[in-house]
């Protein structure tokens, strides 16, 4: 089967929407202080000074800015799922915009480490992160917003 006739499946279902044109992830939103999680928070609040347990599910910012970067150039143990052969790729710690959280995700192909500095604006986009016989697993990735 062709890449183009493979069915497109999130590798990590209710993590994110699979919607190419606006893609965003999924989180909750602490009902008693306002507090975002990603991934989604479903028991406590996390928030030290907050005893809630009530959440609601939220879409998350697109974009923010980048805090941290770094390159991986080793195959991650299991149960990451590595292309074979693995090829290095760089990992984006982004500050969203709205929810002033920090989420980490891999940086889409075709950006070069130089190309990147602290504090520069990203936009989340989405990408494959391995396939099968059958299927394209997609995941949420992280685009330098000029690149958009």
């Amino acid at each position: 089967m062709s890449t183009t006739q493979k069915k497109l499946v999130p590798a990590v279902e209710g993590w994110f929407e699979m919607n190419a044109a606006a893609p965003h992830l999924i989180g909750t939103r602490c009902k008693s202080c306002a507090t975002y999680f990603f991934p989604k928070e479903t028991t406590f609040c996390r928030n030290p000074g907050c005893e809630s347990a009530e959440f609601e599910e939220v879409p998350l910012s697109r974009s923010g800015t980048l805090w941290s970067f770094t390159s991986n150039a080793y195959t991650p143990p299991a149960p990451y799922v590595a292309p074979d052969p693995f090829v290095p790729y760089l990992i984006a710690a982004v500050e969203l915009a709205t929810e002033k959280i920090v989420v980490l995700g891999q940086i889409v192909p075709g950006v070069a480490i130089g190309e990147l500095s602290a504090g520069m604006k990203m936009e989340l986009a989405l990408d494959t992160l391995y396939e099968d016989d059958d299927n394209r697993y997609v995941v949420w990735k992280w685009k330098p917003a000029a690149k958009a």
